[in-house]
């Protein structure tokens, strides 16, 4: 059922936590059990060649544990890289929502990213309008993108269609000629979306930067302005501080004299 409807369930966000933790955890099992005991029973062994030995076995099977856990890492890796891209794909079935954003960001730019991480610490709401942009974008983006392909596959399917005489040859062209109509106008559309989409992210950077920046303001003056205040208190303790100065030692001159 989740594969039709394009919706994240529970078993792939467990699954996505497995696979995240998964490299960690077999560089760890592969590298320490052997290791460990090898190096127990050095520590626990009076022979001077029996620790030896130990000792060796343990270095031995540390290095070729770690290997092998490299090894079973960079697979699951690879593999994680690969269940993540088809996830992506049945998220984006019946378009990216805000929500699942975060599956993408292997899509955004950097300076998406960024901008986004400086907008969610500034202001949430600007933050909930800003992924929402962010997923018409990827949406857009990735229907031009299959656009794109079909329409390469339409073009090679006409151009065989060509090579071919006859009356149903001349049909296959006027129904590919009309796909190909279709998956232009729908590209097209896509295209409008994707522009609208990066103009409505740039309006909302430049509003939560002129809102982050009136903000750094507003401290600033309110520091000046509290240091202004205290200007007048520190000068005149600074003149009494003279003033006492001077009278003691006008006192010390008196009694010297």
């Amino acid at each position: 059922m989740t594969e039709m409807t394009g919706k994240l369930a529970k078993k792939d966000l467990a699954f996505a936590r497995i696979l995240k933790i998964a490299p960690w955890l077999a560089v760890v099992v592969s590298t320490i059990p052997a290791p460990l005991l090898f190096f127990i029973l050095f520590l626990m062994t009076e022979a001077t060649d029996s620790a030896a030995v130990y000792l060796l076995l343990a270095g031995l099977t540390f290095a070729f544990g770690l290997a092998i856990g490299l090894i079973i890492a960079a697979a699951i890796l690879f593999y994680r890289r690969h269940w993540l891209a088809r996830l992506r794909d049945r998220l984006a079935l019946d378009g990216i929502t805000a929500g699942e954003v975060s599956w993408f960001r292997s899509e955004l730019t950097t300076s998406e990213r960024k901008a986004l991480a400086e907008i969610e610490q500034s202001n949430p709401l600007l933050a909930d309008a800003y992924l929402d942009t962010l997923a018409m974008r990827l949406t857009a983006t990735r229907i031009m993108a299959r656009s794109r392909k079909e329409l390469l596959k339409v073009e090679r399917r006409i151009n065989q269609a060509r090579l071919i005489a006859g009356n149903e040859s001349a049909a296959l062209q006027a129904d590919l000629a009309a796909d190909r109509e279709k998956i232009e106008r729908l590209r097209q559309q896509a295209d409008e979306h994707l522009r609208s989409a990066k103009t409505r992210l740039q309006v909302i950077e430049a509003t939560a930067t002129r809102k982050l920046n009136q903000a750094e303001i507003d401290v600033m003056m309110q520091r000046l302005g509290n240091a202004q205040d205290q200007l007048p208190l520190v000068l005149q303790m600074a003149q009494m501080e003279q003033q006492a100065l001077e009278e003691v030692t006008a006192s010390s001159r008196l009694t010297v004299e």
